[in-house]
């Protein structure tokens, strides 16, 4: 990735800038933290956030000691130029307390949940048949998991045609799950299917 070190604010922090960790596929902020030039340089060259300790005065690579790296997809400036925003994909938990993010796992809009349960569902693609019910459908292939969409795709149209609120909440839980699963089998992430949206609106 090219992010030019020079362009940010660096005489407003002394040096520092606060830099905001987003997961890329969710949208949650995972943790804030602190860059000078130098942790900003290893981000880029090693594609893992890397931030500046203030209490030790050294670098450190968020995951080098817990193996929770935050993997690096794009680096963004302010209007001020004076605070980042690092878009990574997570490795495991962010927080050091065991949680995803440092401000608990309470706080997270409800579509941001998509995104972790594709997350799942994608690692589920080689986990045994036999432990759980996600592997299991996988393992029989495009087909059958094309046929779940087609089955639940039906329901929630019976839900809907008869005006059966509760039932069509259900339907569209089990439709959205299969949808994601079909993704799965086929290689494509729902973040791929979200640019897609996007570029259409656009």
């Amino acid at each position: 990735m090219n992010f030019d070190s020079d362009t940010p604010d660096w005489s407003k922090g002394d040096g520092l800038l606060p830099a905001i960790i987003q997961d890329a596929a969710s949208g949650r902020v995972l943790m804030l933290g602190y860059m000078n030039r130098e942790a900003l340089a290893a981000t880029v060259d090693s594609s893992k956030v890397t931030f500046f300790s203030r209490s030790r005065q050294c670098l450190w690579t968020k995951g080098e000691t817990s193996g929770n790296w935050l993997r690096l997809v794009s680096l963004a400036l302010d209007c001020d130029r004076d605070t980042l925003l690092v878009q990574a994909r997570p490795q495991g938990p962010t927080c050091h307390l065991g949680t995803t993010t440092c401000w608990g796992d309470e706080l997270q809009p409800a579509i941001g949940f998509l995104a972790e349960l594709d997350r799942v569902i994608q690692a589920r693609k080689n986990a045994d048949p036999e432990s759980s019910y996600t592997a299991r459908l996988l393992a029989e292939g495009v087909k059958r998991c094309a046929q779940k969409v087609g089955e639940e795709g039906v329901e929630v149209a019976l839900a809907a045609t008869v005006g059966d609120r509760d039932e069509l909440l259900e339907e569209s839980a089990d439709l959205l799950y299969h949808l994601l699963v079909v993704l799965a089998a086929s290689g494509v992430t729902l973040d791929e299917v979200c640019r897609t949206l996007e570029s259409r609106h656009r």
